[in-house]
């Protein structure tokens, strides 16, 4: 299977798209869940450079598409984020569910934190918005800390449905 890259970027899609439902219903409350830092993990944990970048490149230019924000902000944040995940990933075991979720934590922690300064750069009174950020910083994270085991599972399970070798996958250097 030489688009190997399909299988992740539709499940990052559709975890995209179901937390774009979810975070509607949870607008009236002023609640926001961003999981940015999961739709990245498995692919740069488990996958080769170029099958993983290419789906998260992908998927970061769709989010672009309907997110509020600059144009290619996620494609770029996305970007780097895989980049370092998978420049260090060698260091660590990759295969264990634990790290993943230590993994998109603190991924989703950074590209929170770098997607809000880029945000609020016109803001005229950002430091007024920081606490409704930290806010939605703690559920995002309380989210993730239940769903990390699922999705990884089931992006694993995914392409191993899609006939992918991953043990041949995450040796790939490029």
């Amino acid at each position: 299977m030489h688009r190997r890259w399909l299988l992740p970027l539709l499940t990052m899609l559709v975890l995209w798209w179901l937390f774009a439902q979810i975070n509607h219903h949870l607008a009236p409350h002023g609640v926001y869940l961003y999981v940015g830092g999961l739709l990245i993990t498995f692919n740069a944990l488990r996958l080769g450079l170029r099958t993983g970048l290419t789906a998260t490149l992908l998927a970061g230019l769709a989010i672009d598409a309907v997110e509020p924000a600059p144009f290619g902000t996620h494609l770029l944040l996305l970007g780097a984020a895989h980049v370092v995940l998978y420049q260090i990933r060698a260091r660590f075991p990759r295969e264990e569910t634990l790290f993943g979720l230590l993994a998109a934590l603190l991924a989703n922690l950074a590209l929170f934190l770098a997607l809000s300064f880029v945000v609020l750069a016109a803001h005229p009174a950002p430091w007024a918005v920081w606490p409704r950020l930290f806010a939605d910083l703690g559920w995002s994270q309380l989210c993730l800390f239940l769903i990390t085991p699922w999705f990884l599972a089931l992006q694993r399970r995914v392409l191993e449905l899609g006939h992918v070798d991953l043990a041949a996958e995450s040796r790939r250097a490029f």
